[in-house]
């Protein structure tokens, strides 16, 4: 069984945010970001892309590297979740492909 990977903006939101007493705004002015964005990071409805990971590199909150790979655990995990399309095998019995 796959358990669901934790939004990284989640874990932004509880280990970074709050434990600092920032608020979204504030720590939005300091990350040089909006707070719609920033809101929507730590609410699970955007991504952290890897310029926003830099972001928070450079502003002390961990490496950028580990945020892209949360969010990659994440996006992988969600993706395995969900019913996608039909996928057949590409070799059948070594790598011949199959007709």
């Amino acid at each position: 069984m796959i358990r669901s990977a934790v939004h990284p903006g989640t874990i932004l939101r509880e280990d970074v945010l709050k434990p600092l007493g920032l608020s979204i705004a504030s720590a939005a002015m300091r990350l040089g970001t909006s707070r719609g964005t920033l809101s929507r990071i730590v609410n699970g409805r955007a991504r952290i892309s890897a310029a926003f990971a830099v972001r928070l590199e450079k502003a002390g909150a961990g490496e950028a590297q580990t945020w892209v790979n949360l969010q990659a655990k994440y996006d992988l995990a969600t993706t395995r979740l969900a019913p996608g399309d039909v996928v057949l095998p590409l070799w059948k019995g070594g790598f011949r492909v199959i007709p």
